[in-house]
């Protein structure tokens, strides 16, 4: 429960999480808290028991664990239980100003007016900028106020009927449905297209026949618009959202509403794994492998695994659904911590497209589009169909290049270059958002300047010059800027208006194009060799996740994949044996390397302006290490691949182990000592248990 203290001056919200009858401070420095704000415990004993328990996994401070795990409004001491305060004339001020005195201002005859006509929400009056002559009737007690439930959300029209089940559907169904009511982690590998979202429903709408709520993760903003209008359209019950484009009162509300069981079923990206509810009976993680559910600042943890973790402390079943499974998923089904079910068909007649690799050594590309690329969008637009373009890099082109000197537009605070983006003229930092006006000549010699590679913003001015009168939708977070835009986007396409969609990975979120017939990925070669060891299957689940597009309605589906290494094992090996065959093969190799899924990582994180004082600092760090860590490498300290970024110089210490209860006997004895370190206060750190990135 909350309660307000005064720290300083301030008056400020906290966490109570424990009673005790004395204390370890003498009582004259003690303060007494100002008013205990809840009436209830904000949490249910499992979901608090999680928020402990992720507090001491990720080795973060409980405090910030609890505070992340809230709304704004519930930070600042907002009210947790869901009501609407309202102001109505008290019997006293009935008396006293009946009739009006003459002294009366106008904003108080104003107020007086509106409350004859009966009881008035705050907000209301707020909004009319009475405030001031409201706190003046209340202080001399001629007003009251009174709460009254919130209006709870509008439930689902639920005016689509199921859909049948195909046989491996039905399958998955009624083997998840007889884990209702206890622990089991489903790991639901089904192919693009194959109706996962289809399985998903039923399984909700047995949840609440039974009268329990249901929490569904998905890993972007841009996929909840799509879902939630195909859940709402299929459940007679209120659906809320939560997510990082709303704002502090609509979030605040959605969680009242979950808390309160208004709205049992609740969809929600990273931060939504901590919404409490009344009667939880599943947990689903949607494209479970993509790692927007790993948070990177701050309290750093997956909502993936916290997903699976409240499970099991709630005891009721986690589904875990991809076209792509993370290697650790499948690593914990083969070994028998998760369930598998498979998908293996598509629901649509078309089957699985057709994909073929074009070889970009014997077909040059113009502005990232290669000859036999530019056929097929031809003969796919004449042929009536809509074309995917995909291309993970926004921005006209990567690099503004002299064709003097040589010199490369660099950022001024990283090791990196600019992105020329050509609509505004500027040149920007995709890593610390550093923007300059695009210079008309070389600084360094005044000769002409050119833009090198393609972004999708370049790619899309040539596709309107070739294929004049064809409407084309962009999809990226430069086009995708405000509310309501991704809706507008996915509209031209659902009707039909935009023939050719173009964009980066926002496209390959689970979003259903049923007239796309052919797919083109320009820059297949882009996560080929990245210094991160989980670059390949990232890569492939990117390949896999887009490829699966193509062809989901009644119509055949094409895949191009442009390529200047088309002898790539992992190319080769996920066009000839699809994802399946390059897991398998990642699996093997990262066993023999010892990397995760089959060893625990950590890393200690450390920035600052003075490169050497990171560095120093990471070595006095790894010298306080306890002796008797021999279950624990530790690599480093190393820069990290991008060393410079936004002015601050990054290195880390990396941190392996075989098995988790070491690396965490060492992370318990360490990281107080490096906490006691006298360290320049220009240098920041962090620890990050099970990190997504190592480079």
């Amino acid at each position: 429960m909350r309660v307000a203290v005064p720290l300083g001056r301030r008056r400020s919200v906290g966490f109570v999480v424990g009673l005790s009858d004395r204390s370890e401070l003498p009582g004259s420095r003690l303060k007494a808290a100002h008013e205990i704000l809840d009436d209830t415990p904000l949490w249910d004993e499992a979901t608090l028991d999680l928020l402990r328990w992720a507090a001491d996994y990720y080795h973060h401070p409980l405090g910030e664990v609890l505070a992340a795990a809230v709304p704004a409004g519930i930070r600042s001491g907002a009210p947790a239980t869901a009501e609407t305060t309202f102001w109505q004339l008290s019997t006293r001020g009935i008396a006293e100003l009946a009739p009006p005195p003459a002294r009366l201002g106008r904003r108080q005859r104003q107020l007086l007016e509106r409350l004859r006509e009966g009881p008035a929400p705050a907000t209301d009056l707020a909004a009319l900028g009475l405030t001031d002559a409201l706190r003046g009737f209340a202080s001399k007690g001629l007003i009251e106020s009174f709460g009254q439930p919130e209006t709870p959300p509008a439930p689902g029209a639920g005016d689509q009927p199921a859909h049948i089940l195909t046989g491996s559907q039905q399958a998955a169904c009624s083997a998840m449905a007889a884990s209702l009511g206890e622990y089991a982690a489903w790991l639901l590998h089904g192919v693009t297209g194959s109706g996962k979202t289809e399985v998903y429903l039923h399984l909700i709408q047995l949840v609440l026949d039974a009268g329990r709520g249901a929490l569904v993760l998905v890993p972007e903003i841009a996929l909840t618009p799509q879902l939630v209008s195909r859940f709402r359209s299929r459940l007679k019950v209120p659906v809320v959202t939560l997510h990082s484009s709303m704002n502090d009162t609509e979030r605040l509300a959605a969680w009242r509403a979950a808390r309160s069981g208004a709205a049992p079923v609740v969809i929600g990206t990273r931060s939504a794994v901590f919404t409490p509810l009344p009667e939880p009976g599943i947990v689903i993680v949607d494209e479970e492998h993509d790692p927007s559910y790993k948070q990177q600042e701050g309290f750093r943890y997956s909502a993936r695994d916290l997903a699976v973790a409240r499970a099991a402390r709630h005891g009721i079943p986690v589904v875990l659904g991809s076209a792509t499974p993370s290697l650790e998923s499948l690593a914990n089904a083969d070994a028998g911590r998760y369930r598998r079910l498979d998908l293996p068909e598509r629901t649509g007649r078309a089957g699985k497209p057709r994909i073929g690799v074009v070889d970009l050594r014997h077909h040059a590309a113009h502005d990232g589009l290669a000859q036999p690329v530019l056929a097929a969008i031809e003969r796919h637009l004449a042929d009536h169909g809509q074309v995917l373009v995909y291309l993970n890099r926004r921005g006209y082109a990567p690099t503004l290049y002299c064709t003097g000197c040589g010199w490369i537009a660099p950022c001024p605070a990283c090791d990196a270059r600019l992105t020329v983006h050509m609509k505004r003229a500027r040149l920007v930092c995709h890593h610390c958002g550093a923007d300059e006006p695009m210079p008309f000549g070389c600084p360094k010699c005044g000769s002409e300047v050119r833009p090198v590679g393609q972004g999708t913003e370049r790619v899309q001015h040539a596709l309107n010059d070739i294929f004049p009168g064809v409407q084309l939708v962009r999809i990226d977070r430069d086009a995708i800027r405000r509310r309501g835009d991704i809706e507008r986007a996915l509209d031209q396409v659902a009707s039909g208006r935009a023939r050719i969609l173009l964009g980066t990975q926002m496209l390959t979120k689970g979003h259903d194009y049923p007239n796309v017939t052919l797919v083109a990925i320009l820059n297949a070669d882009q996560g080929l060799f990245g210094a991160d060891f989980r670059a390949s299957e990232r890569l492939a689940q990117q390949i896999v996740q887009v490829s699966g597009r193509a062809g989901r309605g009644d119509r055949p589906g094409e895949v191009l994949i442009q390529s200047a290494f088309p002898e790539n094992p992992l190319l080769t090996s996920l066009v000839q044996e699809g994802y399946e065959g390059f897991a398998r093969r990642a699996l093997e190799e990262r066993a023999a390397a010892g990397w995760p899924p089959y060893s625990r990582l950590a890393l200690l994180r450390a920035d600052g302006p003075d490169r050497k004082e990171v560095f120093e600092f990471l070595r006095q760090a790894r010298g306080l290490v306890a002796s008797t860590a021999d279950d624990v490498r530790i690599l480093g300290p190393a820069a990290a691949s991008m060393e410079r970024r936004a002015g601050r110089y990054r290195a880390q210490l990396l941190l392996e182990s075989a098995q988790r209860g070491p690396l965490r006997r060492v992370l318990d004895a360490w990281l107080p000592r490096i906490e006691a370190l006298k360290a320049p206060r220009r240098i920041r750190w962090s620890v990050d248990v099970d990190p997504i990135e190592v480079d």
